[in-house]
């Protein structure tokens, strides 16, 4: 098995385990009305928290208490930029497989095609780097704004005789995953560089 099958597992691996993510955070509220009742919201790909709201605790929305209550955050850009890039490696790394078994005679021939690829990985490189950044950095404000610190941003769960209380929040290990597979996929490509070079 070749480098760029590797290349190709890890660029599916980190778009497919990003992009198929579905999540929930869970609180349980107790109002007038309600007793320990589960409000959830229900967040996935592409992660544009500020349009998910949290469920009502009851029919009545606690005595009226209750207004409509969002998660903070849109880190759609991040993700699609991931995901985005992902796919297209995945493209490139078929197409450079195409080419340096189909046309290997042209390819060693050619003195632009290696500096084209060359130019190509530079870039590629940078940017999986610059996105592999910026999505682990929207991971973590992700973990944030969907974990407990969310309860003091809800004005309804400071309304008098009412209490929230974070329950839980669906585990993010395949969105962790998606990261080391960048993170691998950087180190094999350099590898792969060095070997045809």
């Amino acid at each position: 098995m070749s480098m760029y099958h590797f290349l190709q597992i890890f660029s599916i691996f980190a778009f497919a385990t990003c992009g198929g993510y579905q999540g929930e955070t869970t609180l349980l509220v107790s109002c007038k009305g309600a007793v320990n009742k589960t409000v959830t919201a229900a967040f996935a790909y592409p992660f544009r928290l500020n349009t998910v709201e949290f469920s009502a605790p009851d029919p009545k929305r606690c005595g009226g208490t209750w207004s409509d209550v969002y998660l903070v955050g849109n880190f759609s850009s991040s993700a699609q930029f991931f995901v985005a890039l992902a796919v297209l490696v995945f493209l490139y790394c078929i197409t450079a497989l195409v080419v340096y078994i189909g046309y290997k005679h042209v390819y060693q021939q050619n003195s632009k095609f290696p500096l084209t690829d060359l130019a190509i990985t530079v870039v590629t490189a940078f940017l999986w780097l610059v996105s592999t950044f910026a999505w682990a950095k929207a991971l973590a404000d992700i973990k944030m704004s969907t974990g407990a610190s969310v309860i003091p941003g809800i004005d309804s769960c400071k309304a008098p005789g009412t209490t929230c209380r974070f329950a839980s929040v669906t585990s993010m290990k395949t969105l962790n995953v998606s990261v080391v597979c960048i993170s691998l996929s950087l180190k094999a490509r350099k590898r792969m560089d060095a070997f045809l070079m």
